[in-house]
């Protein structure tokens, strides 16, 4: 047996066991990549050499963005801009059966692609719609199932930051600019999907209604909500345009979430405080992450394993819809117990060589990876999103898997449409000139 082959063996093994053990994920990758490298006799200064690789792996401009956005969002959430985004979309649409169901998902997909995360969206959306829904007869569980599932729209939908590190993951060859202008069409789709399981269950459980609003209604709440929703077009115009990179848009969101916080005259300078101390401990709990990830996916690279397993999969099934079937297959595991940074970092140059030698363009690829990890961060073991929604609803996670189910079928379906339907994912960026 080769060195080659008993280091991944070694690193499959540690990893799997710190992580069954209940090591964090973000530990359980250094320290697996750790132990592969020390049974390397050309690589023995392992803890030297990891310590390199995790440095210069965030040592990348482009990861710039990520603080930035992270503080937006958490300057957003403060702001009130939750609430305004609500009541447009509750004069929207609020007058269908299951109105309230379908305010969420719209709110949940606004507020996502503004701050650009799911959490922040699930905390902002579900704290103000839940008990709103409670009092008009909604099962806790099903506004947590549908908060939970509509608030991953904002990880498709631009400006999004696991888009960012799969550029970074993708070593250049998908930018940040034509993953952002891909997300639109997959992310839409997503809430659309959802939206129809809403439909079905409205009609089966007779859900309530809101009055229908005025017209007058209607323009007033867009006048509050359209200042927040300029930022997308300044954030995401001026990233297509080539005004400004991602990471001076990320900069210029935070400008002008401070703004817009006191022109609504819900932010004070005292809140700066509390948002600071949050959006630096998530910086650093996803800035660590990226940097472990980044020193296992260099030794995925020294060993050769992306170059390994393409040719394995290729020659043993020939069928390239199977190979793709079996890719999402293996991320929807992965992401049931990973988070989804570390796991768009070390899967992203494994498969990535695998579905270009198919054809797959990385900007698809892109999409079809998150969108697998949106799922996994709903489902249990690990999902982040489904603690958090379940949490905000106080209500058991238990409950809610029931209602979430055909919601996540409605997502799978939609993930197997953008596998096999390429111009899914790229018909916006080639309109705009951004991939050939």
């Amino acid at each position: 047996m080769s060195i080659e082959t008993i280091s991944i063996i070694v690193l499959f093994i540690s990893f799997m066991g710190l992580l069954a053990y209940g090591v964090p994920v973000a530990y359980a990758i250094g320290i697996s990549t750790t132990i592969t490298l020390l049974i390397n006799i050309a690589y023995m200064p392992a803890t030297t050499t990891v310590s390199q690789r995790m440095t210069t792996g965030i040592d990348n401009f482009a990861l710039l963005a990520i603080p930035f956005f992270i503080l937006a969002g958490e300057i957003m959430n403060r702001g009130g801009i939750a609430n305004r985004l609500i009541d447009f979309a509750k004069s929207l649409i609020g007058s269908l059966p299951g109105g309230l169901a379908y305010v969420n998902i719209i709110s949940a997909m606004l507020f996502g692609a503004i701050s650009g995360s799911a959490i922040a969206a699930a905390s902002a959306i579900g704290s103000t719609l839940t008990e709103k829904m409670a009092k008009d007869g909604y099962p806790r569980e099903f506004s947590a199932a549908v908060n939970i599932s509509a608030s991953t729209t904002g990880l498709l939908i631009p400006p999004s930051n696991v888009l960012i590190i799969f550029a970074l993951a993708s070593g250049g060859t998908a930018s940040v600019a034509a993953l952002f202008i891909a997300g639109y069409i997959p992310g839409i789709l997503v809430g659309l999907a959802i939206m129809l399981m809403v439909y079905f269950y409205a009609r089966k459980k007779g859900l309530p209604k809101e009055e229908r609003v005025s017209f007058k209604k209607l323009f007033h709440d867009f006048k509050n909500a359209i200042l927040s929703l300029t930022l997308l077009v300044i954030v995401v115009g001026g990233i297509v345009a080539g005004i400004f990179t991602a990471t001076e848009a990320a900069a210029i969101a935070v400008v002008y979430a401070i703004l817009l916080g006191f022109v609504n005259k819900e932010l004070k300078f005292s809140d700066f405080r509390p948002i600071l101390l949050r959006s630096a401990k998530t910086t650093a709990i996803v800035m660590f992450l990226i940097s472990t990830s980044m020193a296992m996916s260099w030794l995925f690279s020294f060993e050769s394993i992306p170059q390994s397993l393409t040719g394995f999969l290729l020659e043993s099934v020939k069928n390239p819809l199977l190979v793709l079937l079996f890719i999402n297959i293996t991320l929807l595991v992965v992401g049931t117990f990973m988070d989804m940074t570390p796991a768009v970092l070390i899967f992203t140059p494994i498969f990535l060589p695998v579905v270009m030698a198919l054809g797959m363009h990385p900007v698809q690829f892109g999409m079809v990876i998150v969108l697998n990890l949106c799922i996994g961060v709903c489902t249990p073991p690990v999902g982040t999103l489904l603690f958090v929604g379940s949490g905000v609803a106080k209500v058991p996670v238990t409950k809610v898997i029931k209602p979430l189910l055909p919601l996540l079928g409605a997502m799978t379906a939609v993930l197997l449409i953008l596998t096999y339907v390429p111009e899914l994912s790229l018909w916006l960026p080639r309109a705009f000139g951004l991939i050939d």
